[in-house]
């Protein structure tokens, strides 16, 4: 074992680290870090240890080679009273059991048919837009997610309930930012207004999906959504979900498959909007392929250039833009040791903006993944949905998604970004823009 040295990194405050700088502004940070310190970095959050990790090498040991090493850190834990025990939270034994019951539902075949109403909900929407009008292309995106992830996960259409979920859903991102970001977080015991809206909450949600739960189970059919599926699978023993652990699943792929997707759409139509020569280029494919009707999953596979797009804009801005692990024992990284209870940092943020792997890192080319790039670079140089055994779960579903929706709208309607505000994302459980994306619509 390597002798106990601390890689180089920033100073900090003595009681607060680096908490300040980091609070300030994390991109810049772990930007900062990454260019001034290499590819292993110490620094303090308090009294958190933490170790940012800027070699895909690095990365590939914790999530893959040594995984048994790290469990989720300390922030995951803080997702525990909206998502529960799912899989996003869960460990060992537990986790190992939800993903084999959890991937039936993910498979192709399945998955597949949802584009359809990935497409008739984007055209229901589009139908709604005029031309010359001034609209939150995030907060559309929001909730047209949200209507997509509400029909395949619970075969619902939007309605209060689901309604009720986004707005919680906000209150309880608004939490976990607040806690992240804090020295000493008040405990959630404490009778806050903070801590009563969180606690609301998680009721509301909870009645909600039970609600769902026990109509689904009383029924006994099969709706081709995705709660069905969990409702019939088994383990090797024979034993089936429980409500609660139904609950935690739901509420985990509910989270995934309406946030991270809509921030992915969002900053793509960010970035077309700055670079009319990708969005002409996109649009020509489009033509070319689809000739003004919708598009199927069947034309996924023609539709390259539209995946560059979506691939391009994930490597700009990751809707996961950093997640941590924590070391369970003392390890080695690099030629340094990183004791136990030491939170390691992989920052998708970092990595995808690294001139080591990317030419021209900060410029927005989607054209660069046409000759085979994916498959030249080092596996964690680029990771949009993580790695190893905890990879996510719902990646096809969520690329296909973003696909379908980007070449609907696309054949449809063009953005110029409005003057104010200005476009500043925001690292909170994702990456979201802080203010909205505010843009200004123009029928093609």
């Amino acid at each position: 074992m390597a002798a106990h040295r601390y890689p180089p990194g920033p100073n900090g405050n003595w009681l607060s680290g680096n908490l300040p700088s980091f609070r300030r502004d994390m991109l810049a940070f772990f930007t900062r870090c990454a260019r001034e310190y290499g590819d292993i970095i110490f620094f303090r959050l308090g009294p958190k240890r933490i170790y940012l990790l800027n070699h895909p090498d690095y990365i590939e040991q914790v999530l893959v080679t040594e995984n048994r090493n790290f469990i989720k850190h300390y922030i995951t834990r803080l997702l525990r009273p909206l998502l529960g025990d799912g899989l996003l939270t869960s460990e060992g034994e537990d986790w190992l059991r939800e993903r084999r019951l959890v991937q039936p539902a993910f498979h192709r075949s399945r998955i597949d048919a949802y584009g359809q109403v990935m497409v008739a909900f984007t055209e229901r929407m589009l139908n709604q837009w005029h031309d010359g009008e001034k609209r939150d292309i995030h907060a559309d995106f929001m909730r047209l997610t949200l209507e997509i992830v509400t029909r395949t996960l619970l075969n619902a259409e939007v309605a209060e309930d689901a309604r009720d979920v986004a707005r919680t859903l906000e209150v309880l991102m608004e939490d976990f930012l607040y806690r992240w970001e804090s020295l000493f977080p008040l405990p959630q015991w404490l009778p806050t207004a903070r801590n009563k809206r969180r606690h609301q909450g998680r009721l509301r949600l909870d009645q909600i999906v039970y609600s769902y739960i026990r109509q689904r189970r009383a029924g006994g059919e099969d709706r081709g959504d995705l709660l069905s599926m969990l409702l019939q699978v088994h383990d090797e023993d024979g034993s089936r979900m429980t409500d609660k652990q139904l609950r935690d699943e739901v509420m985990t792929l509910y989270l995934a498959g309406h946030e991270t997707t809509a921030n992915a759409l969002s900053w793509t139509w960010y970035l077309l909007a700055q670079h009319p020569e990708v969005e002409a280029k996109l649009v020509r494919e489009l033509q070319t392929v689809l000739a003004g009707r919708a598009p199927t999953v069947a034309d996924l596979p023609r539709l390259r250039y539209t995946d560059h797009v979506v691939w391009e804009s994930m490597r700009l801005y990751p809707p996961v833009y950093a997640f941590g692990r924590e070391a369970v024992r003392d390890t080695t990284i690099g030629g340094y040791l990183v004791p136990a209870g030491s939170t390691v940092i992989l920052s998708q943020w970092n990595m995808h903006r690294s001139p080591r792997y990317f030419a021209d890192p900060e410029v927005f080319n989607p054209d660069r993944w046409a000759n085979g790039l994916a498959q030249q670079l080092p596996k964690y140089a680029y990771f949009p949905f993580g790695g190893g055994p905890r990879i996510c779960i719902g990646n096809t579903f969520a690329l296909m998604e973003a696909s379908l929706v980007l070449a609907t709208v696309a054949q449809r309607f063009r953005f110029t970004l409005a003057p104010e505000p200005p476009v500043v994302p925001m690292p909170a459980v994702t990456l979201r823009p802080r203010r909205g994306i505010p843009a200004i619509l123009r029928t093609r």
